[in-house]
């Protein structure tokens, strides 16, 4: 491989640094960098880039630049690109997706992003030349992908004697499905350069795949074709890297099978792959790879393949990174072992069959693999495999990806060069174990640059040492040059030992010296060996530096011969020898060699090595030393024979062996002590007394004051000290042998036993106890106890009871100390109790003294102060109580819950300080003495950590103390401070002094913190923070007085304001303050006095001048600016002429003012009396009404909303819900021809029709036929917009199986709809009406798209909401003749008079059902039809509400004894008044509570006895003119017109003021309700949940519009997401629950379901609207509620926006599954049948248009139709 390489940031950042200044060869592109080749024969470089390509030198010098782009194209429209047929061109950029290089023919293939992904053929010597490009070729000339983000990757190599092209791609949204195919490169048979090779010669995605894939890279390697991708799977959601292998001369891609690629550690799999390259590699990576499988065949000639790989932790969202290395050879065995097994039946269950569900594998005999390599067509194919090869980390790397690599083999070393995503190039040098050096640092915007970097930096490397270090293939130390180098810059390296290879990792070294070491006295010359040694000749100068001094050296044989150096450092004390370094150069320059350290020792040190024994330090020595005895001196070995020489040591004089060892001080005792070699010698002496227990001494004999060599080693001892009493004595070892010795008239004492003259004792005194801690404890005991004094026993087995107050104390053996503590655990105790302390020490009792009691207490505490602090803790806790004190600091612990209190301070108040705490919350708190838990009695409440919401001022100036008040802090919760330069003014305030800071506060970032507690809490809130600003500055007066003031004294300076608020500040003129009327930055002004002060008094005080001084006070920091004197001028104008001036105007405008103030006063005083009869007449009547609303509202809002039985949610199915909302509303509505469903065609001729039925679907498959179609339709002025609604849904149906093409028609119509509003510049009216048929498929589209949603998520909220307003509605009276409530939303709909009712259960049985009966909830004041639908209702809840019978059906029975009476609305018993009747309730019949109805068939024995009713029930009685019927309320008769008084007309005015009143019902019903409202809003607007992709996909649309039209204005863009969804289809479906749900909606019901309706619109608008008293009460009943609303809409469509893109190949998947799920179940011929009305009615048009159109002529659509046409009518045409 060149020693230069291309880098090119496509999937990373690469990078590099120089040691030295070096040129750096870059280019630099103007778009992002695609893909770059080299052409390794000339050099070239080719580049791919955005919009561009290049052809540039070695050098990167641009030879050639061509521009691809960018062109006007649109992923969906299909080349070549004519603005009349793809109107949603615009201009795109071109992203190459593929640069190969063909020097066969010397062209180089070029593909990009436009176009489908159309590919050129340029020449290889001038890109500008293009040789090959067709665009009108169509779909089989599509060979990359058209998706920027989709990878495309080619191969070209030969097959059959001709180039191919094998290209693998992922399936874009816009791509032809086609994954990996093969590609002609020479017109051949008829094919054209980039169609396929054959039309099998491709693998093609499942149109509903569940996966996508991004290839990595293509080779070839012998027969085969290798593709290396990724695939992430959506059922279930998988990530997989995949081996891909077919081979290249399968036409049929019979060979082609894939399998598993991973790379897998400890952790896990590496799921995904960044890059892979192939390569042959050098000798040692296969032997190493078979070590580690453990194979004795390593195969070197085969390849390896190096790939990169990453994955993120999905706990943590750590990147992890990974460079695996597989054996291609290894790979295939796999592959073939898989084969076999496929083919034999073996693990099946690991195969499958691309984009099949089917298991492909079955028996086709035992050596179908071996004798079809590449498969047939006999054999399964398209086969792959969850069985794959798995290879463990080479290299890993964490927190980066490794993104490209790319691998040589140097000097039979591989090396990889691998990219990471941090900027950086890494050269791994061992692919089995480590990592090589970096090459680089990050280089910016590498995105566009394309830099020639080398792949080595051995010059680097300043020694052999760190040349062999870098284990770099690339470099070697050339010896002669003396520095790291490429081997071609060593000018010998081809000779032995001339150039050291880095990975072998020797340099060269001095192997042996001779002599190994010289004495310092006697130096000489050194013989040296080196290895590696190059070759040498006596020619050659080679120079030994010995230190400071340098000699030519010797050659001889291979052997280096140096002088010693002239002079010899001196040897280091404490040591016995000195090294000294030496180095070999070569040549004039001295070129370093080798280098070594050669030891000088010196004898005489040598003897002193160690203390005491000098013969033995000589003897004993390394170097060659020999011991005189006589001279008594180490000197260098002789021939002499007296003396001790090397290793002969055991032969030195000397002492050792002392005893005794152990010896006692003040005692004379004699030691003895061994000697070795001695002709005489002898000693004695007499040991000291020490002030220590024990002492070492080394003991030394000298002879003629020559010390003999002496190893005796004496311990000296002394048994008094550290042992004050007789236990302690006894303790001490037996070696030291202590007595207690008690002589008459000496104190006692611990002494070596022959000083005692006295018989020692054996026995100890009893035990003495002094002192006790504590001396208080709980009654629970479980506290230490420790127990001080003397003789307390010698071990602690000696102590052998205690007793605490009478009660056993349990001894704790851990903490015993001889003689002097004991500690014991103290036991429970029954009441108070003070006692002793006794101790049994071997049998002897030792007591305390009266004044050393303990004391057995209870402990109670009584509160805490403070009872609340923050969570962060801290807070100082005081505990308060009786006998707190109890036990010590270290038994007592306070928890607050579970939070440990740290206990500060113990005594008659505990003090703890708190801990954090995870929640706000009072917590119990606990004290434990030991194990005894006590509960104080009051709880501590854990608060908010504070937060500041308002601070004043916002900033302070740098010198302390602002001003007197300082700094108010106002916090949203209570706070406990610590400190005293804090002062709290009330629970939520604060006041302290700005801190006085040093530094100039504009050049620093200054924080300001509270510490309260454990809480820190910075002075800020959300808009501010606490600053400080530079001091102000003021100017004096000019000459220090400022003259003729007598209105406002201005003073100058800077920074007035910054800090100072005009409250704030203060000034003064002598001793009266000055009032400041303005503050500006730079002046203040203020309003003096009106008499001139006298000057304020000063000690100092100026006797000369008596004007008063001109102070200026900003806190605490004054300024005296100077003097003020007053202006005593005379005014010009007399006092006499002002004052008429002034006062006559003013007193004429009084008078003025009082006649009108009289003459309001009296208007206003009769329209008082005028309203005032009204109100008395009216006020009885409002208090009785009111009081008795409010008692309903309070009974209404106490109901639950539990009331509401669910009986299972009746969701229609998929094609009553669709014939419903498109077909329900239609002038027929129930009876139209597409919910019946009935074709009305002859039999003879339903097959001819059928077929040209089928034969007229096609033709409306035809875009250019629907839009003419439609484009017709539209232009005719008899198309009304009823008829443009219900041929939309027509043709909603007729499309349904091709739902994809459907949305492209709408797609299409609603860019046109959206260029006539935007031209027209009034986008915002665009969706507001169904007025084209392109918006009433868009209502079509969103319902069939949100079918799934609204039965699976918003449905049952929904059905709640229905059921909870029956239910609320049936509670109370319902007029049927009027159709209003009592209790309604609507206030149009509100009953206006109190109608007295009573509830009641009656038991209701049903003819044929049965023996039981049915209790059903009615009011007496019900007709006898709503008690029917009431008791149908109950009876038949559980079956679908289609299903249930009719009121007018079934007859009513009571049997209030043993007679029965039909009931029904009226009959001969209804009540009459002149020409009104009333219709009959339960209360007209008298039926009781608990009354027992029979239902049952309508029979003709039923009838009414009323002639004028002939069936029960029936409404056309009840509204015929003769017989007016009312119920509840008589409307006012218009007749009687002859009452029409004017005292009639008041009467009916307080009628109608009366009526308002029940508005209050309004409220409780909207109470009621509530929870099922917001229940159903949040349903439907929650991005945070489900969202339809519908949704995203359509809004995304809109947005990409309103960008496309530079439609900046937000309300534009929310009008058009609002007029699509909310409006268009939630609306619709809120106000008709019977379009989803199996139900009947009431008119009652539907008026409160009209309100929803209405809130639900207003919340989608942004226009705001005013509220006032005449807003309709609909308005004021939501309007709290309705900002709420709107801020959920607005972050819906916000969460929208953020929501990951749904594509359109995703968005085409889910709409083909509505089509494959439903499609067969609608009346799509009926559809069709009744769309070819309109084409018959408006035919010649439609003709004409088809006529008249390029693209109809072309597909004979005009003919077609004729066709059609006399099919379906017999019409004669032109045929």
């Amino acid at each position: 491989m060149a020693l230069w390489i291309w880098t090119l940031s496509i999937v990373s950042c690469f990078c590099i640094t120089f040691s030295r200044s070096e040129e750096l060869e870059f280019f630099q592109s103007a778009t992002e960098l695609n893909h770059l080749t080299v052409d390794n024969d000339t050099g070239i470089i080719y580049l791919g880039v955005v919009n561009a390509l290049y052809q540039l030198t070695e050098k990167l010098v641009v030879r050639i630049h061509v521009e691809t782009g960018p062109r006007k194209d649109n992923k969906k429209c299909t080349p070549p690109i004519e603005e009349n047929q793809c109107k949603e061109a615009v201009l795109t950029d071109n992203y190459n997706k593929l640069l190969l290089l063909n020097k066969e023919n010397k062209t180089i293939v070029v593909c990009g992003s436009l176009f489908k992904g159309i590919c050129a053929t340029r020449d290889l010597e001038n890109i500008t030349k293009v040789t090959h490009y067709v665009e009108t070729s169509g779909e089989k000339s599509f060979v990359a992908s058209n998706d920027e983000n989709v990878s495309t990757v080619g191969l070209i190599t030969s097959l059959d004697n001709d180039q191919v092209l094998f290209v693998g791609k992922g399936n874009g949204p816009n791509d032809n499905g086609i994954i990996i195919s093969t590609r002609q490169l020479h017109e051949k048979d008829g094919k054209d350069i980039f169609e396929m090779y054959s039309d099998s010669a491709a693998v093609k995605s499942a149109y509903h795949s569940s996966s996508t894939q991004q290839f990595v890279t293509v080779f070839e390697d012998k027969n085969y074709v290798y593709f290396i991708f990724n695939q992430q799977e959506k059922q279930p959601v998988n990530n997989r890297t995949l081996i891909a292998r077919l081979c290249k001369d399968d036409a049929h891609y019979y060979s082609y099978f894939e399998m598993d690629l991973g790379c897998k550690d400890e952790d896990g799999s590496y799921d995904h792959c960044h890059s892979a390259y192939v390569t042959t590699p050098g000798k040692k990576l296969p032997e190493s790879m078979a070590q580690q499988r453990q194979t004795t065949d390593s195969g070197s000639a085969d390849k390896v393949l190096v790939a990169l790989f990453s994955k993120v932790n999905k706990d943590n969202g750590s990147l992890k990174s990974a460079m695996c290395v597989f054996s291609l050879r290894h790979i295939n065995e796999k592959m073939e072992k898989n084969r076999d097994d496929c083919y034999t039946n073996k693990n099946t269950s690991m195969f499958y069959k691309l984009f099949a569900v089917e298991n492909p594998c079955g028996p086709h005999g035992q050596n179908a693999s071996k004798n079809f390599p590449c498969g047939s067509e006999h054999l399964p194919y398209l086969l792959g495999s969850k069985n794959g090869v798995i290879e463990k980390p080479v290299l890993q790397k964490e927190g980066m990806n490794l993104t490209a690599v790319t691998v040589t083999v140097e000097n039979g070393h591989t090396v990889a060069f691998v990219g990471t995503s941090d900027g950086k190039i890494l050269k791994v040098t061992n692919l089995t174990s480590k990592l090589g050096a970096s090459l680089c640092n990050p280089i910016h915007k590498l995105s566009l640059l394309v830099h020639r970097l080398p792949v080595q930096q051995c010059h680097k490397y300043s020694d052999c040492e760190k040349c062999m270090q870098a284990q770099d293939p690339y470099c070697g130390w050339c010896v002669r040059k003396g520095n790291c180098t490429k081997k071609a810059d060593c000018e010998m390296a081809n000779k032995e030992n001339e150039w050291l290879w880095s990975p072998n990792g020797t340099c060269m070294t001095i192997i042996s010296a001779d002599p190994q070491n010289m004495s310092r006295r006697a130096p000489a010359k050194v013989k040296l060996t080196v290895s590696p040694l190059p070759t040498l000749s006596t020619s050659d100068k080679l120079w030994c530096t010995f230190g400071e001094t340098s000699h030519r050296a010797q050659l001889n044989e291979g052997v280096i011969i140096c002088d010693p150096p002239d002079m010899i450092p001196p040897t280091p004390k404490g040591q016995d020898h000195v090294s000294v370094p030496l180095q070999l150069t070569f040549g004039e320059n001295k070129t370093f060699f080798a280098s070594h350290t050669y030891p000088f020792y010196d004898c005489e040190e040598a003897m002193n090595l160690y203390e005491n024994q000098p013969c033995y330090s000589c003897a004993s020595n390394r170097w060659n030393c020999q011991w005189d005895w006589k001279k008594h001196i180490c000197e260098e070995s002789s021939s002499a024979q007296d003396v001790i020489k090397q290793n002969m040591e055991e032969e030195c004089p000397q002492f050792l062996n002392p005893n005794p060892s152990i010896i006692p001080m003040e005692y004379r005792t004699t030691v003895h002590f061994e000697g070795r070699h001695l002709a005489y010698y002898q000693v004695s002496g007499l040991i000291q007394s020490y002030a220590n227990e024990t002492l070492k001494l080394k003991l030394s004999i000298r002879t003629d004051k020559v010390k003999i060599d002496s190893k005796l080693m004496v311990t000296l001892y002394n048994c008094s000290y550290g042992r004050s009493d007789c236990s302690l004595c006894l303790a001490a070892h037996e070696d030291y042998k202590c007595v207690w010795c008690e002589e008459d008239g000496k104190p006692s004492k611990c002494v070596y036993e022959k000083l005692c003259r006295a018989p020692p004792t054996n026995t100890c005194p009893y035990p003495e106890i002094t002192r006790i801690e504590p001396k208080t404890g709980p009654l629970d005991g479980g506290i230490l106890l420790t127990i001080m004094g003397s003789n307390l026993g010698i071990k602690a087995e000696d102590v052998k009871n205690i007793t605490v107050a009478d009660k056993e104390c349990i001894f704790k053996e851990e903490f015993y100390s001889v003689s002097t503590r004991i500690v014991c655990q103290v036991g429970e105790m029954k009441v108070p109790k003070q006692g002793q302390i006794e101790v049994n020490i071997n049998g002897k009792l030792g007591q305390s003294p009266s004044d050393v009691q303990f004391t057995y207490q209870d402990p109670q505490p009584t509160g805490i102060r403070p009872q609340s602090g923050p969570q962060a803790g801290g807070t100082t806790l005081t505990i308060t109580g009786m006998n707190l004190a109890t036990g010590s600091k270290k038994d007592v612990r306070v928890f607050l819950g579970s939070q440990p209190c740290n206990v500060t301070e113990f005594g008659d108040e505990i003090v703890c300080v708190t801990g954090r705490n995870s929640k706000v919350e009072a917590v119990g708190v606990t004290m434990r003495y030991g194990e005894t838990k006590i509960d104080v009695p009051v709880q501590f409440s854990y608060s908010e950590n504070p937060t500041v919401t308002k601070f004043k001022p916002l900033s302070t100036f740098m010198y302390k103390n602002q001003s007197d008040s300082n700094m108010f802090m106002f916090f949203s919760c209570f706070l406990q401070f610590v400190g005293n330069w804090v002062m709290r003014l009330n629970e939520t305030t604060v006041v302290f002094s700005s801190l006085p800071i040093l530094e100039d506060p504009e050049n620093y970032n200054i924080t300001t913190i509270i510490q309260m507690d454990h809480y820190q809490l910075v002075v800020k809130n959300e808009s501010h923070s606490f600053t400080y600003v530079a001091d102000p500055t003021f100017e004096n007066f000019t000459d220090g007085i400022k003259k003729q003031v007598n209105k406002l004294i201005n003073a100058k300076g800077s920074n007035l304001n910054k800090a100072m608020t005009i409250d704030e500040a203060q000034a003064f003129v002598g001793d009266e303050p000055c009032n400041i009327k303005t503050l500006t930055e730079t002046d203040l002004y203020c309003e003096p006095p009106e008499v001139q002060p006298q000057p304020k008094k000063r000690q100092k005080r100026d006797m000369i001048n008596n004007l008063p001084e001109f102070i200026v006070k900003f806190g605490l920091r004054e300024w005296v600016l100077g003097r003020v004197e007053y202006d005593t001028r005379v005014s010009d104008i007399p006092l006499n002429l002002i004052l008429p001036l002034v006062l006559i105007p003013m007193i004429a405008i009084i008078i003025i003012s009082i006649i009108c103030y009289r003459r309001k006063s009296q208007q206003a005083e009769r329209e008082y009396e005028k309203i005032k009869s009204q109100l008395e007449g009216l006020e009885e009547s409002v208090r009785d009404r009111c009081k008795k609303e409010f008692t309903d509202l309070m009974i209404e809002m106490e109901d639950q909303t539990n009331d509401v039985n669910e009986a299972g949610i009746p969701v229609l199915d998929y094609k009553t819900y669709t014939d419903r909302v498109f077909f329900l509303p239609s002038k027929d509505g129930e009876k139209d021809v597409m919910i019946t469903g009935k074709l009305d065609i002859p039999e003879a001729r339903r097959q001819t029709v059928e077929q040209a039925l089928n034969q007229f679907s096609n033709l409306l498959n035809s875009k250019s036929f629907l839009i003419n179609f439609i484009h017709t339709l539209e232009n005719q002025r008899e198309f009304s917009a009823r008829a443009k609604v219900y041929f939309a849904s027509l043709l909603t149906v007729a499309l349904h199986g091709k739902l994809e093409y459907y949305t492209d028609i709408m797609r299409t119509l609603f860019l046109e709809l959206m260029e006539q509003y935007v031209v027209a510049k009034n986008p915002k009216l665009m969706l507001r009406r169904s007025e084209t048929v392109v918006e009433r498929m868009l209502s079509n589209w969103m319902s069939i798209c949100l079918y799934q949603y609204l039965k699976d998520n918003a449905g049952e909220p929904l059905y709640k909401l229905f059921k909870a307003i029956k239910h609320q509605v049936e509670k109370g009276p319902v007029d049927a003749v009027l159709k209003k409530a009592k209790y309604t939303l609507n206030d149009t709909g509100l009953l206006g008079d109190d109608v007295e009712y009573t509830q009641l259960t009656v038991n209701v049985y049903v003819q044929d059902g049965g023996t039981d009966s049915t209790p059903v909830k009615v009011l007496n004041c019900d007709t006898i039809s709503q008690v029917k639908e009431k008791i149908i209702d109950q009876v038949y809840r559980n079956l679908p509400c289609s299903q249930w019978p009719k009121a007018e059906s079934v007859a009513l029975e009571w049997r209030p004894g043993s007679t029965a009476q039909i009931l029904s609305d009226l009959d001969l018993t209804s009540q009459r008044d002149g020409r009104w009747k009333r219709i009959n309730t339960l209360m007209h019949y008298n039926v009781r509570d608990g009354a027992t109805l029979i239902l049952s068939k309508m029979g003709i024995s039923q009838q009414p006895e009323d002639s004028q009713q002939d069936v029960p029930g029936e409404r056309h009685a009840l509204l015929e003119d003769e017989n007016k019927v009312w119920h509840l309320v008589r409307p006012v008769d218009e007749i009687d017109e002859s009452k029409s008084k004017r005292g009639s007309v008041k009467e009916k005015e307080r009628t109608k003021a009366i009526t308002e009143i029940y508005l209050t019902r309004l409220l409780s019903v909207k109470g009621t309700l509530q929870q099922f409202v917001d229940d159903f809003f949040h349903s439907v607007l929650n991005s945070n949940h489900v969202v339809p992709p519908a949704v995203k996909y359509f809004f995304d649309f809109l947005d990409e519009q309103a960008e496309k039209h530079d439609i900046k204005d937000e309300d534009t863009i929310h009008i058009w997401k609002t007029n699509s969804l909310p409006l268009r289809f939630w609306v619709n479906i809120l106000k008709n629950p019977h379009f989803i749900f199996d139900v009947h909606v009431h008119e009652v019901v539907d008026a409160s379901l009209s309100v929803i309706a209405q809130t639900f619109m207003d919340a989608c608008t942004r226009t705001e609207h005013k509220l006032s008293r005449d807003s309709p009460s609909n308005k004021l009943l939501y309007a709290k509620e309705i900002s709420n609303y709107k801020k959920m809409v607005e972050d819906y469509y916000k969460g929208i926006r953020q929501m990951v893109p749904v594509s359109d190949q995703d968005m085409n998947t889910h709409l083909a599954e509505i089509s494959r799920a439903h499609t067969d179940s609608l009346n799509t011929l009926v559809a069709l049948h009744q769309l070819y009305q309109y084409t018959n009615k408006y035919y010649d048009e439609i003709i004409n248009a088809l006529e008249e159109d390029p693209a109809a002529q072309k597909m004979q659509l005009a003919f077609r139709l004729q066709q059609i046409a006399a099919a379906l009518e017999n019409k004669v045409t032109d045929l």
